[in-house]
């Protein structure tokens, strides 16, 4: 019988990286799951190293949203542990994270996915109701995370492209990256934001909102997983 997934939740920031230390030292450097989760981590990081610069307007809420995000990736992977099915937006990147066609770029678009169009709205919600917040009151710091994540999301695509000796999957990786951008997904993920807020008073309607927005989130990670 599955196990029942527990999680020692991260109270702050530099837990978190310890937490995704952990995961990198656990598993293979080619499955799909430790590929995204160094690019995580090198984001997490990158985050944390900016807190105490004046690079956000409340360093302090950033935080708590860093640890609120990396929760929700954090409780997926101990689903996965403990035998379970994680959310649907994760279940194509776990399924597939041992598949010899995908490679090593998919994995890591797969696992921002998740992690950007459907955890990060429900985190970004879940700070404000803890803070007694508005959305609008973190946007601003919202959008500044974009810098960072571009930034390293450059790097890794480089880092990830195929080379001279795997030229044939050259073109559809490029035709795959046209598709799928970190800043479309945060924008989008700011809207699931509003929408969220405001059908917070309708609890069975956000609900469904949030099955919704699981799901296509997962379908969208399955064809970016499509085996080369």
């Amino acid at each position: 019988m599955p196990g029942t997934a527990t999680i020692r939740t991260p109270a702050t920031v530099e837990e978190v990286v310890g937490r995704l230390r952990e995961i990198a030292a656990g598993l293979p450097p080619a499955d799909g799951v430790a590929v995204f989760n160094r690019l995580y981590l090198a984001v997490t990081e990158a985050v944390r190293d900016r807190l105490g610069g004046g690079y956000f307007a409340d360093p302090t809420a950033m935080a708590e949203l860093d640890v609120v995000f990396a929760g929700r990736y954090l409780l997926a992977v101990a689903a996965d542990a403990a035998g379970q099915e994680p959310p649907a937006c994760w279940r194509p990147l776990f399924a597939l994270r041992a598949h010899p066609g995908v490679h090593p770029l998919q994995f890591a678009l797969a696992g921002m996915n998740a992690h950007i169009q459907h955890d990060l709205p429900l985190a970004v919600v879940d700070l404000c109701h803890h803070r007694g917040c508005e959305p609008d009151e973190v946007e601003e710091d919202y959008h500044r995370i974009n810098g960072v994540l571009a930034e390293l999301e450059s790097a890794a695509r480089e880092q990830l492209l195929p080379g001279p000796d795997l030229l044939e999957h050259a073109e559809p990786l490029t035709h795959l990256l046209g598709t799928w951008s970190v800043e479309a997904a945060r924008e989008g993920a700011w809207s699931a934001v509003r929408a969220l807020w405001e059908l917070r008073g309708l609890p069975g309607a956000a609900r469904a909102f949030a099955a919704t927005l699981d799901g296509s989130v997962g379908l969208l990670g399955r064809a970016l997983l499509l085996p080369l």
